[in-house]
């Protein structure tokens, strides 16, 4: 059989880009690439998965078509393509023609008309025919042959739809009742109005009454009040609409069946300079070959980074871990057509054509002349290979030094640990050394393995990785990815010595010789990233910020993660017994109020219950044409306000997910060796400068549920002599923006230790502070945290489940008191337009890309951004100062107090009792003296007990 995908070009392209919205794909350039990624990715998908003999594309021209001429007004209230879009789609244009697709348009028709008109064409001709579309007006070109590939969203599969399931999802009996029911209820996306009023249930019940819209209207006499005047005032508006729906299959284009076959002929030259300029590597790869020749040219960034599981330290940035999706997705890399890539490279040079000398150090006379060397010259790149990603579970496989570049040296080092000590131990007066300066890509992982063998390395100087994620915050920072893109220099990829998956080897494994090559190559390239990376943090102003904060808070959190926190694993245990009684208690009141058992974790199932069966109202999101339910946790939330069985559901999700994530996860990631939790702090991933956490990710403890906060009573002290204590930033950000602003109104209250929320309130409803009601007093929390979030009238009217009206106006009161923050926010916009980027108090900057996009929704988001990043940022910056200060003085003091967790505005530290007294005002005053002169009071709540929840 005859397999032709026809994808509807511009659809796909907006899916693309609007899913990476939120986070966009940016490559080193600051490009937005992800509507060309995305694209990309499904195109390569359909052809692997569904294996078509024929392809085609269609795209919308620019320009009116005939609709336009109809009704001047259709599509009239869109928005300007954003610009994202405009720049990716002559890339896409050039990567079809490169891989001999072909691209089908016709002035005067949209790409619906084109593919509507070859799909009749094909199917004629023997074809079997799929749309690829998220949109749903293809539903009327459906026929026995003719289907709707509805692409994989959210996590659920590719959807196909024929004859039956058209029929089934919109409710009627025959395909050609579609055109009828967009006619009668109208299409908001297109602007085509349709009959006010007439949603899809109405439009169903008349279509499967009256049979078409024409007869719905010469039966108009039948029908009743309401309904009666809106299709006979809107007669003719309706059958407007119905011919505007309908797609034209009837073009002047032809369909060369040939032009449309799938070869294995592409223009790999072209292709290769598209994905060069685009830095594409894993796409090169899958397209263009893997073959020997090219292996170390289309180079994925995150290679190192795939087989972390045994090789570990592998120069992964922390920024990597949800960073270009385009990558870190990738399929294995197979040629994709058959055919093998010239040499052409993204990078220009690697290990085979650039001189290097490596040497492999493994005798004590060489041992003594290396230290001797690194002591006398006194700056060199360090990297440890180990046996495992986790540095509290790993061992040390070999070191490897560099200070000149294109010359480094290996030490292997015993698998035995009794021999692999002894070998650390010569080296240790070199580590320990604080004349000797050190520079590493994530240094902090080579810091935390030497303290495995009992070495504290000193002159910690330099990582590469956090003077890219300052001067770069929101791209990638691991060392493949910034070698290519700034050293113009592709490293060996861990894959080709080592191997993936199942038959993947351990380093130890691995001929030495092999690994000097590999492991003395990140020695080298690390010290070469310094050499490019120094220069530019002083360019731009962020070497203060560099070499007073970022580095030496690497120290702090070595210690935090070293030391771990304590679990208790028998509590949990307990906790999950519990929680599984009340999951399955949860499932069968959500199986009671919708009437029916269905899998509740399965969001197609949830939204077929509740919509189709319950026929709850559904509000479709105007983000686009699909029909696919959300049942997201927004729209749940929101559903939950009215029915009941929304809110079950979220409680089922809630608890589920609490006791997998948490609950039975945490005693897995107790360290054997230890017995503690080491949780990873990640220091370069959030663009504001926040810390987060991985194994576990202690920020999404979720602490608004009573299931929640009981998470943090399996956090306990080391042994019974200690305590855990929770020192916490009261309303910081809040107290923060107060201070930048400066808004006098709310630097009163705070300094006259006012509650700040009932203090709002009493000015925005302009009554004395005894007066305000707690209802008051929770409309005003929520808009103070809702406004440096850049919260509009409709998230708050969402929020307080209040008319957007209201909203609006409890909005103009808070700014008309606070008119030194609405001044202060309108100047950080403007002035993120005119610069580019905003800056926290410590001088940290963000790049605000879409700051002057011509599409609305772009520079809103932008200006959310561009207003609440100095603060949130200024926030993390100034935990980050506590916590180097509370670090240098427990370690002057000699205390055995540890610091164990930071999570948000709160540090956690496990206390000897008999130091209780001690490390409390030591706490405070380091936390409430971080930034010093400012005018607004810092306040820290502290508690003590035997749990973190106890202490909280």
């Amino acid at each position: 059989m005859k397999k032709l995908f026809l994808l509807d070009g511009h659809a796909l392209v907006y899916r693309a880009h609007y899913a990476f919205m939120t986070r966009p794909l940016l490559n080193s350039k600051g490009w937005n690439v992800s509507c060309v990624s995305g694209f990309t990715r499904v195109l390569l998908d359909v052809i692997k998965n569904q294996k078509p003999t024929h392809i085609a594309v269609s795209f919308d021209l620019p320009g009116p078509t005939f609709r336009h001429v109809k009704f001047e007004q259709y599509k009239a209230q869109r928005e300007k393509q954003p610009e994202d879009i405009s720049f990716g789609l002559p890339y896409i244009v050039q990567i079809l023609e490169g891989m001999n697709i072909p691209v089908l348009t016709k002035e005067g028709f949209e790409a619906d008309d084109v593919i509507g008109t070859i799909a009749k064409k094909a199917e004629a001709q023997g074809f079997e025919v799929y749309m690829m579309t998220p949109d749903k007006d293809y539903a009327q070109l459906v026929s026995e042959n003719i289907f709707m590939y509805k692409p994989a969203r959210g996590g659920d599969e590719a959807e196909i739809w024929g004859v039956k399931e058209v029929c089934e999802n919109w409710g009627i009996k025959r395909v050609d009742q579609v055109i009828d029911m967009l006619g009668m209820q109208g299409d908001a996306v297109d602007n085509i109005p349709g009959f006010p009023g007439i949603g899809p249930k109405t439009a169903a019940t008349l279509i499967a009454k009256y049979d078409t819209l024409e007869n719905v209207i010469a039966h108009v006499h039948e029908l009743t009040g309401k309904q009666q005047d809106i299709i006979k005032n809107y007669a003719e508006q309706g059958l407007m609409s119905k011919d505007l729906a309908r797609i034209d299959i009837d073009v002047p284009v032809d369909f060369d069946e040939e032009h449309c076959r799938i070869t294995p002929v592409i223009n790999k030259e072209v292709l290769a300079e598209i994905f060069k300029d685009l830095e594409f590597r894993s796409i090169a790869k899958e397209i263009l070959g893997n073959d020997e020749q090219s292996a170390n040219k289309f180079v994925n960034p995150n290679s190192r980074s795939q087989s972390a599981t045994q090789n570990p330290k592998s120069k992964i940035g922390q920024g990597d871990l949800f960073a270009d999706t385009e990558d870190a997705k990738a399929q294995p890399a197979t040629p994709f057509f058959e055919s093998i890539l010239p040499s052409h490279s993204v990078a220009d040079k690697n290990i085979h054509n650039t001189p290097h000398t490596y040497h492999l150090v493994d005798t004590p006379e060489r041992y003594s002349k290396l230290i001797k060397k690194l002591t006398d010259t006194g700056l060199f790149a360090y990297d440890s290979e180990t046996t495992n990603i986790e540095a509290a579970r790993a061992e040390m496989v070999g070191m490897s030094f560099c200070c000149v570049a294109h010359e480094a040296y290996y030490v292997p080092v015993s698998a035995d640990q009794v021999e692999a000590q002894k070998i650390v131990e010569i080296f240790r007066p070199l580590f320990e050394n604080p004349a000797v300066k050190k520079i590493g890509q994530n240094i902090k992982y080579d810091l935390i393995i030497l303290k495995n063998y009992g070495v504290e390395m000193q002159g910690v100087y330099f990582d590469t990785m956090l003077a890219h994620y300052l001067i770069e915050p929101e791209l990638r920072h691991n060392m493949n990815y910034m070698s290519e893109t700034y050293l113009k220099y592709a490293p060996v990829e861990i894959e080709t010595l080592i191997g993936k998956g199942k038959n993947q080897l351990s380093m130890r494994d691995i001929a030495v010789d092999r690994v000097k090559e590999y492991a003395a190559e990140d020695a080298d390239v690390t010290f070469q990233l310094y050499e490019y990376f120094k220069p530019k943090l002083e360019e731009a102003g962020l070497e203060k910020l560099f070499f007073e904060m970022e580095m030496p808070l690497v120290h702090v959190l070595t210690d935090i993660e070293f030391a771990g926190v304590r679990i208790s694993g028998e509590y949990l245990a307990d906790f999950s017994v519990e929680l599984t009684d009340k999951i399955n208690k949860l499932e069968q009141k959500v199986y009671d109020e919708a009437g029916t058992r269905f899998n509740i974790a399965s969001p197609k199932q949830v939204g077929e219950i509740l919509f189709d069966k319950l026929k709850i109202p559904y509000r479709w999101k105007k983000t686009g044409k699909s029909d696919q339910y959300s049942t997201d946790e927004e729209k749940m939330s929101e559903l939950a306000l009215n029915y009941p069985v929304a809110q079950s559901i979220l409680d089922f999700r809630g608890v589920a997910k609490l006791q997998s994530t948490y609950v039975d996860a945490l005693p897995r990631m107790i360290n054997p060796k230890t017995g503690r939790v080491h949780s990873s702090f990640n220091q370069a991933l959030a663009a504001t400068g926040r810390l987060s956490s991985q194994n576990p990710n202690l920020q999404n403890i979720p602490i608004r549920t009573e299931e929640g906060r009981r998470v943090r009573k399996a956090f306990i002290p080391r042994d019974t002599d200690h305590v855990i204590l929770s020192a916490d930033y009261s309303q910081i950000e809040l107290r923060l923006i107060a201070e930048m602003a400066p808004e006098a109104a709310m630097l009163d209250a705070f300094q006259k230790n006012l509650d700040i929320h009932l203090a709002t309130a009493a000015k925005v409803y302009n009554m004395p502070l005894d007066k305000v009601t707690p209802e008051q007093r929770r409309n005003a929390k929520t808009v103070n945290f809702a406004i440096i979030y850049g919260a509009g009238a409709t998230n708050l009217s969402q929020q307080l489940n209040i008319p957007r009206a209201e909203a609006k106006k409890l909005i103009d009161a808070y700014f008309e008191q606070y008119q030194g923050l609405k001044g202060y926010m309108e100047n950080v916009v403007n002035d993120a337009r005119k610069t580019g980027f905003v800056t926290t108090m410590m001088g940290r900057k963000r790049h605000i890309r879409d700051i002057n996009s011509r599409n609305t929704l772009a520079s809103s988001n932008a200006e959310r951004v561009a207003v609440n990043t100095p603060i949130q940022g200024s926030a993390a910056d100034l935990i980050k100062v506590a916590m180097i200060n509370i670090h240098k003085l427990l370690a002057e003091k000699k205390l055995e107090t540890k610091m164990i967790l930071q999570v948000h505005d709160e540090l956690v530290f496990d206390v000897p009792k008999n130091e209780l007294e001690i490390v409390k005002p030591l706490i405070a005053d380091s936390m409430r003296n971080a930034f010093p002169n400012l005018s607004v009071p810092i306040e820290v709540g502290m508690g003590v007990g035997d749990n973190w929840l106890e202490a909280h």
